[in-house]
């Protein structure tokens, strides 16, 4: 009789990863909602007496400008895999997500809101946290926020 190999999921620390998800949440609204403020590089040094050492100069205008391209960069392609993650959850963990995290006013947004008003029929407390520990399993996982239990 042949054994077959089991493909066994993860066993998730639930607090810890569901803490990782909600702060990518954060993240998220404050990337995709708040204007980058880019750094900008000084035109004028103050005075001040510098040792020079020869290992090189650098280019502060540089520096900043490519931090401003690079931060900008990771912003958006930070917001654009965390869409593409909730896009692919079945329609009601979507829904949920999107509502509750996702969208611009979600800070002011609860879960007893949510269940209440917002679901429409309502829905039940228990089949609502069954909902969000559902979907931040799935988004825990496809973005790597999942943090193992240790055994």
């Amino acid at each position: 009789m042949e054994q077959k190999e089991l493909f066994e999921l993860p066993e998730l620390d639930k607090q810890k990863t569901k803490e990782a998800v909600e702060e990518a949440f954060v993240k998220y609204r404050m990337y995709k909602y708040l204007q980058f403020d880019e750094k900008e590089a000084s035109t004028t040094s103050p005075f001040k007496e510098v040792v020079v050492k020869a290992s090189g100069t650098s280019d502060k205008t540089a520096d900043t400008a490519i931090y401003n391209a690079d931060m900008k960069e990771y912003q958006k392609r930070f917001c654009e895999k965390l869409e593409r993650v909730v896009k692919h959850l079945p329609s009601l963990e979507q829904f949920l997500v999107e509502k509750r995290y996702m969208d611009r006013n979600a800070e002011y947004m609860t879960d007893l809101k949510m269940y209440n008003f917002v679901f429409q029929p309502p829905i039940s407390a228990k089949f609502y946290y069954k909902l969000q520990r559902n979907a931040f399993y799935k988004i825990a996982l496809a973005m790597n926020f999942n943090v193992e239990k240790n055994k």
